[in-house]
């Protein structure tokens, strides 16, 4: 991998493209709408084509271990789809306790516009976040290039070896990188049920 495929990856994993309030209906829906509303609007998130981006199992569970409400008449609100939409991003890096830990922090409110605007605060800060993301991506490119020349290249190392060492060493911190956020993320969960 080199800078400019990191810059490739990066912008083909469409980061800033969001299921929009705009684009959640004011309508309740059925099952099968919240499922095609979903794949309308996040099938850019899914790794793999084949992947589920949500499934009646996983709706029936999350109503289960009470991480949402029951659905109304077999219908949905627009508070159903916003929670399941940050379930859907929360559940690839944490736990379903943690998640719920986090649900359980959302007042009881009497305020119907509560939920719309922690969602569209939630997304603004994200873009925000992500505005960085490409430089401290490529930051930790650099860094690996910068370690890895001198300590990992010898005469034992072809230059297909170095960039495929320079590519794992990326992936490794990348994901290291995940887990300092989440454990951070887990912390601070931990410390407002105390």
């Amino acid at each position: 991998m080199n800078e400019q495929s990191l810059k490739t990856a990066i912008t083909e994993l469409e980061l800033t493209k969001h299921m929009e309030l705009s684009s959640i209906p004011n309508i309740s829906l059925y099952m099968d709408q919240l499922t095609t509303l979903f794949d309308q609007n996040l099938s850019h998130k899914k790794r793999h084509p084949e992947d589920k981006l949500l499934t009646k199992t996983m709706i029936n569970n999350y109503t289960k271990n009470k991480l949402l409400k029951p659905a109304e008449k077999k219908k949905y609100t627009r508070d159903h789809i916003i929670l399941m939409v940050l379930l859907y991003e929360l559940k690839q890096i944490s736990s379903m306790d943690d998640i719920e830990a986090l649900f359980s922090m959302i007042p009881a409110q009497e305020d119907p516009q509560y939920l719309d605007a922690l969602y569209q605060t939630y997304l603004d800060c994200d873009d925000q976040l992500l505005a960085d993301f490409p430089a401290e991506v490529q930051s930790i490119f650099s860094a690996v290039k910068e370690k890895t020349t001198p300590s990992i290249s010898g005469e034992w190392l072809n230059e297909e070896d170095i960039e495929k060492t320079n590519t794992l060493l990326t992936a490794l911190l990348l994901f290291q990188t995940g887990v300092h956020y989440k454990r951070l993320g887990e912390k601070i969960i931990d410390e407002l049920l105390k």
